[in-house]
């Protein structure tokens, strides 16, 4: 990857409009959103009945203060071991190959937490949970690294706004799950609970997965030579060597920089219970709006990207995240007056996580489509994994912070925001002092190239 990958990243192919449209509603691309779809949505039903178990559930107190933080490293390492080896086999074999693998793998773990759950074993239902992102992690590099196959390059921004917009969607229906089956499972008032309900769930959105997946379109198998290398940190290195000939590395990092602060706003949340004094499923109200915003904010900034990838919506989205989580820690948290969901969703929480969310979508869309558009086909896999597992590095890191600081603000963790916003304005201004020298990222019309034309713009980069 180089200069000349920004040129062709930036391009309007305008002639093709109507092809390239038509492509997102192929029976390939929706099969990919549904099978993505029932995969992020088992995930994060999972997670999210671990979570409010551990806060103060059946399994309150095991893993000490924060110790949701000990579930996220559970959740994420996984991911930072094995992308780079998933990586390679998506390279390797068809995407679509892998991903009825991953989706079949998918049914005897969903068993297992089952049987975690309806004994009330917390390292059974855990080791599921590793197991489960273990599967994931084959998937990550696969589906995005199909994208481009499914799609025209013009319309990498819409599509990856539509595909994070449903894996939002998903998150929104997983977090939502994950209330109302935590309280039937594990119910605040100390009641008898319906210890099989979790795993049912679980094994019948695996079914529906693996159903899905089977209307996915035929693909090219990739590298027959490729010799898989099973250290992932050889992967990594490698790869990151690759990158930092060109800016595709710092977009990498700032693409998985979002993750630090993601993961600790999602450790922050569930714990309004305790803030707000309200239950899980309310709580799990929260997060889905969180979901709900980040989902609306990708498919805004795939529609304003239009057929092209738009660098000057980043900025803008880091502004607008460091100014609401500022919010979210700031302002005392207050419950609207009304009744049941909608207090809930009119509050002053709700209302500032809606608008956190809304540009977090800014802030990733166009790094997510510039990490796709600039990787080499023949190794898209490969970078995409190992970008898969910046990511989740920075996850794991958001999990031992969090289990680190937790204590340190006793009944108030909603201010813990302070952090992020910081951490955002940090960030944002590094990542686009190193990538100053691209311009259009900036927004900026005093150079050579004007931002309103794209052509020129990535003519000026190249210079």
């Amino acid at each position: 990857p180089g200069s000349a990958k920004f040129t062709a990243a930036v391009r309007n192919p305008d002639s093709r409009l109507y092809t390239v449209t038509r492509n997102l509603f192929k029976r390939g691309f929706l099969s990919l959103i549904a099978a993505q779809f029932f995969g992020a949505m088992n995930d994060n039903m999972l997670k999210g009945v671990l979570t409010f178990m551990v806060i103060d559930g059946a399994w309150a107190g095991q893993l000490g203060a924060g110790g949701q933080g000990i579930v996220g490293v559970c959740f994420t390492v996984p991911f930072i071991l094995l992308s780079g080896f998933a990586g390679q086999i998506a390279d390797r074999h068809s995407k679509r190959t892998v991903t009825w693998w991953v989706k079949a793998a998918e049914i005897p773990i969903a068993i297992i937490a089952a049987v975690g759950f309806y004994t009330q074993n917390l390292w059974i239902t855990l080791l599921a949970m590793v197991a489960l992102t273990c599967q994931s992690s084959f998937f990550g590099p696969a589906k995005y690294g199909m994208i481009p196959e499914l799609v025209d390059d013009s319309d990498l921004s819409r599509a990856n706004g539509t595909i994070n917009m449903m894996t939002n969607a998903a998150v929104i229906v997983g977090t939502l799950l994950a209330g109302l089956v935590s309280d039937r499972y594990s119910p605040q008032d100390a009641g008898a609970g319906l210890l099989w309900l979790p795993g049912v769930a679980l094994v019948l959105i695996a079914l529906a997965g693996l159903a899905v997946s089977l209307f996915l379109t035929p693909l090219t198998i990739g590298d027959r030579d490729l010799k898989y290398k099973l250290n992932p940190f050889d992967t990594y290195i490698e790869t990151i060597r690759e990158m930092a000939k060109s800016r595709l590395l710092m977009v990498m990092m700032a693409w998985g920089y979002f993750y630090l602060l993601a993961g600790i706003a999602l450790f922050i949340v569930p714990e309004y219970t305790v803030v707000l004094n309200i239950t899980r499923a309310e709580a799990s109200i929260l997060m889905g709006v969180l979901g709900i915003a980040i989902g609306v904010g990708c498919a805004a900034a795939g529609l304003i990207s239009g057929h092209h990838i738009e660098p000057r919506l980043i900025p803008i989205g880091a502004a607008g995240l460091i100014f609401f989580f500022l919010l979210l820690a700031a302002v005392p948290p207050q419950l609207a007056n009304h009744e049941g969901i909608l207090r809930i969703a009119l509050s002053n929480v709700a209302i500032f996580i809606l608008g956190a969310g809304f540009f977090a979508g800014f802030y990733i869309i166009p790094l997510q489509a510039l990490l796709q558009k600039l990787s080499p086909d023949d190794e898209r896999g490969r970078f995409l994994g190992t970008a898969n597992a910046v990511s989740f590095a920075f996850l794991t890191v958001a999990a031992l912070l969090y289990t680190v600081i937790r204590r340190g603000f006793g009944n108030q963790p909603q201010h813990i925001f302070y952090l992020c916003s910081a951490l955002m304005a940090a960030g944002a201004a590094f990542f686009l002092w190193k990538l100053r020298g691209t311009g259009i990222l900036l927004g900026n019309r005093d150079e050579s190239a004007s931002a309103s034309d794209p052509v020129a713009a990535a003519e000026m980069m190249e210079e």
